[in-house]
């Protein structure tokens, strides 16, 4: 189990939101910190502590006219740790190797590969064959439903059809390298995590998983150890100390060194 730290980008300023207020209308959303440091701070820290596997999130929609600020942040972030943090937002056909050549290890991408409320395999196929699977990572951020989770898309504002399980992350394993999940419902809550995604990515994934969504406190760290039988990694945004939250980073960097 590995700490992997993130780099949330939104308006042009690295921050944490409270994930379910974000909304294209506008450019919204809910600040829980909005950091006076920029990308290429962030980037150094995790390169000197050896964080490698980190993700940058652009949460501005593409077309937004903060995308191209975000994009800036990001560019900083890759430029001071070149190999050592995957980008996702925005994310297409059109522009994954534009985002592999500026650094990044890997691509993020949700949206691009979920059309019409489902997964469009046509679209991942080609996305994985272009970028390489070993440069993907597909984000399965997600939302409680009555009878499940289900994958949320733009930026957490549509729910699909796909239900998170065993048999989806199976189907998905053979056009990716890893899986990054946000909990939605419990994003930027610092209340907790949902400890059945952690189980599920536990037992249905076959690749490397980094959970993230409401973890605030070292208790809810070795939940995650346990539950994920030291195989789901996970990510801290609004508790952690760099963002203005009680959970040390030192901590987290110390405990990922010495895994």
């Amino acid at each position: 189990m590995r700490f992997r730290p993130c780099i949330d980008i939104h308006n042009g300023s690295v921050k944490q939101i409270v994930g379910g207020s974000l909304r294209d209308e506008g450019d919204q959303a809910a600040d829980n910190f909005v950091s006076q440091q920029d990308g290429a701070y962030y980037g150094g820290l995790y390169r000197k502590d050896g964080l490698k596997g980190g993700h940058i999130i652009l949460l501005n929609k593409a077309g937004s006219r903060y995308y191209q600020q975000d994009l800036y942040q990001a560019r900083l972030a890759l430029e001071a740790f070149p190999g050592g943090l995957q980008l996702g937002g925005g994310v297409c056909l059109e522009n994954a190797e534009q985002f592999l050549d500026m650094g990044a290890s890997h691509v993020i991408v949700t949206s691009y590969v979920f059309r019409d409320g489902i997964v469009d395999y046509s679209r991942l196929e080609q996305l994985s064959s272009l970028v390489g699977k070993e440069h993907l990572v597909l984000d399965l951020s997600c939302r409680r439903k009555k009878d499940g989770y289900y994958i949320v898309t733009d930026r957490w504002q549509k729910v699909t059809c796909e239900k998170l399980g065993s048999e989806m992350l199976e189907q998905l394993a053979g056009y990716c390298d890893e899986f990054l999940l946000h909990a939605v419902d419990m994003e930027g809550k610092c209340a907790g995590i949902e400890e059945e995604v952690v189980e599920i990515l536990a037992r249905g994934s076959s690749l490397p998983a980094t959970y993230a969504g409401g973890i605030h406190s070292m208790e809810d760290v070795e939940i995650i150890r346990k539950l994920g039988k030291g195989q789901v990694d996970f990510t801290v945004g609004s508790g952690l100390d760099l963002f203005g939250g009680t959970i040390s980073y030192q901590a987290l960097a110390t405990l990922t060194k010495n895994n």
